[in-house]
């Protein structure tokens, strides 16, 4: 479901696919090939979401803000699955694991790793390429590149499957 809330309607460039069951709401932008998978939660009805190129943000995700903060996500970023994130910045190619929280301010570097179930607190900022988990994350070492190659590929996979989705998607509603 796709809301306008306070005269702002989703952007959502035509290349993005969107999951059954996902709801976007109010000021969020999504640039090309992005992918919203199933169950997710997408409100800008208090601040702005501002989502780039390539991002996945996989089933189940909860993204919001809080007034004084708008929620950024850079190009090329992988939500995984069960993730909440509030008025943080996420910088290009960073991962955030499975179920893991970032709060306001928050920032995560450009191609950073964030550990699943991690709690990055208010106003952490974890550098560019760095590993990052626990409750609450602290930096555990620099990523290697076969963890930069696995990150890639899993930005060229969703991005991929999500066009494989959007054409089935397309193919049934034209039946």
């Amino acid at each position: 479901m796709i809301y306008s809330f306070n005269n702002k309607t989703p952007l959502i460039d035509p290349s993005v696919y969107i999951a059954d069951y996902v709801t976007i709401s109010g000021d969020v932008t999504i640039g090309q090939e992005s992918t919203i998978w199933f169950n997710t939660v997408i409100r800008g009805d208090v601040n702005s979401t501002r989502i780039g190129r390539k991002v996945n943000i996989q089933d189940l995700c909860c993204l919001h803000q809080s007034p004084a903060a708008p929620l950024i996500l850079e190009d090329e970023v992988t939500i995984g699955h069960q993730v909440t994130l509030h008025s943080c910045t996420i910088r290009k190619g960073a991962l955030v694991g499975m179920g893991s929280i970032i709060l306001d301010g928050a920032e995560i570097g450009e191609g950073a790793f964030i550990g699943a179930g991690s709690l990055v607190p208010p106003g952490k900022v974890i550098p560019p390429g760095m590993l990052a988990l626990g409750r609450p994350a602290k930096v555990i070492r620099e990523l290697n590149d076969e963890d930069k190659l696995d990150m890639r590929r899993i930005v060229k996979e969703y991005a991929e499957k999500g066009q494989i989705y959007k054409e089935m998607q397309q193919k049934s509603s034209d039946q």
